[in-house]
């Protein structure tokens, strides 16, 4: 059998699941970022995945936010005949006025606020697999211009009349509402289903990321009471698979024995609406570049000396937080 085509089945015995779980053979290489499952859509999500992956076509991967649309992303890279490492860019986290660099990179000067030549995410991803996460936060004019270049498998720097071949792998991600069409560019279309219109898969996850969690906190293998099953089972879940995966890792933390009972999944839900320390960084970062630029009239340059901080270093800053300098000139 292929190696892509290949399913561990698992008994489900630490929670007491009755139906097995379904499990991809190798999405990941950690335990964690496998997908895992009991339902029928879980098995459909990873026959779509390993077809893509035996192809070189586009993938639009559409899913609600924190249904682990990069792993099933990182899933279909593993399991192609692409062995170098996944590049991933945020287009929401893209200024607007920057996306177009971001990702077909410029030459020398095309940006008097951000000189020097750039590499693109196409350039950087050549011979690997691009993943554009929020595809829908790109602008029309240039989600077009991706377009023409995944249909004719090449496209151009800003400032440059020279064509450079395109031989990255695109694979595009966005909410279910998102319109993302390639209209007649032949592509894979996969849906993530909701974890709340699959909730036979709630019990074999939450096993999963026990084991793998309480491996990560040097414990003993650990269980879930009946009660805690019952929680499990009775939530909504509307932060889909990220909150029952950040669920379990908190309770993991907080439980004193072999067992997770339904105290701890409460105190678990409690501790994740205190922000992380990378969230409160984050925060605190757009504030910050937020307010520097205001007071600078959005002058890179001038708010890079005010913050002590080499430019491109400062660059790279407001890259990461999303803040579109553009908007504070007058």
């Amino acid at each position: 059998m292929d190696r892509m085509s290949q399913l561990d089945r698992s008994s489900g015995a630490t929670t007491g699941a009755p139906a097995p779980s379904l499990r991809s053979d190798a999405a990941g290489r950690r335990r964690e970022d496998r997908i895992v499952g009991a339902s029928e859509s879980t098995r459909q999500l990873i026959a779509q995945a390993t077809g893509a992956a035996r192809t070189e076509l586009p993938v639009i991967l559409l899913g609600p936010q924190g249904s682990d649309r990069e792993l099933v992303a990182r899933a279909i890279h593993t399991w192609s005949s692409r062995t170098t490492d996944l590049e991933v860019l945020s287009c929401a986290a893209i200024p607007e006025a920057l996306q177009s660099r971001e990702l077909f990179g410029c030459t020398e000067g095309v940006y008097p606020a951000v000189p020097g030549a750039y590499q693109g995410a196409l350039e950087r991803s050549a011979g690997t697999t691009l993943l554009l996460e929020d595809l829908d936060a790109l602008r029309p004019d240039v989600a077009a211009a991706l377009w023409k270049a995944a249909r004719e498998r090449s496209y151009r720097r800003e400032g440059d009349g020279s064509a450079r071949t395109l031989s990255a792998r695109l694979i595009c991600t966005g909410d279910s509402s998102a319109a993302l069409s390639l209209g007649e560019l032949p592509h894979h279309r996969i849906e993530i289903v909701p974890l709340d219109e699959r909730p036979e898969d709630v019990l074999p996850l939450a096993a999963h990321y026990l084991q793998a969690f309480s491996e990560e906190e040097s414990k003993e293998p650990m269980g879930l009471t009946a009660d805690a099953r019952a929680c499990l089972q009775s939530e909504s879940w509307p932060g889909d698979v990220q909150e029952l995966r950040e669920r379990i890792r908190q309770a993991v933390r907080l439980a004193g024995s072999a067992t997770v009972s339904a105290e701890a999944l409460m105190l678990a839900r409690d501790a994740e609406r205190v922000p992380s320390f990378k969230e409160a960084k984050r925060a605190f970062e757009t504030r910050y570049v937020t307010g520097l630029l205001r007071r600078c009239g959005g002058n890179i340059s001038r708010a890079a000396r005010l913050a002590k901080k080499d430019r491109k270093d400062f660059y790279d800053v407001i890259r990461r937080t999303g803040v579109d300098p553009s908007q504070f000139r007058s």
